[in-house]
């Protein structure tokens, strides 16, 4: 069983740069492939960064996020981070980290194993 604690969000505004953490617990970090994903409202949750385990040495962005996002991982941290620059209000969502064995199961967002409560993030003009 893995713990997952999102942490880092609040009030921004408009330009700002922001950076979440995913601190895990109860499990083998390094053995899981992590994502991040967002949910507006009134939207779907959509990932919108992926990282493979065992350091991260792929990285997945959706073309509308390439430019703005970065994500990382510390192994021996546990912990998982996202770094968002020229925050607008379209970004204001509930933003959660997820785990999962299966690098193409975070990608795809499908029947992912474990999730964050989320952290909320607002944006304000």
């Amino acid at each position: 069983q893995v713990h997952l604690v999102e942490s880092g969000g609040g009030l921004k505004q408009a330009g700002d740069s922001l950076r979440l953490s995913c601190t895990a617990s109860g499990g083998e970090f390094r053995l899981y492939s992590m994502g991040w994903f967002r949910q507006a409202p009134g939207k779907e949750r959509e990932l919108i960064a992926a990282i493979s385990r065992g350091g991260g040495s792929t990285k997945y962005y959706p073309d509308s996020m390439k430019g703005r996002l970065t994500i990382d991982r510390d192994d021996s941290e546990k912990t998982l981070y996202l770094q968002m620059s020229s925050l607008n209000p379209d970004d204001t969502a509930i933003y959660y980290c997820a785990a999962d064995f299966s690098y193409g199961s975070v990608v795809s967002g499908a029947d992912i194993t474990y999730w964050g409560q989320g952290t909320q993030v607002t944006v304000s003009s």
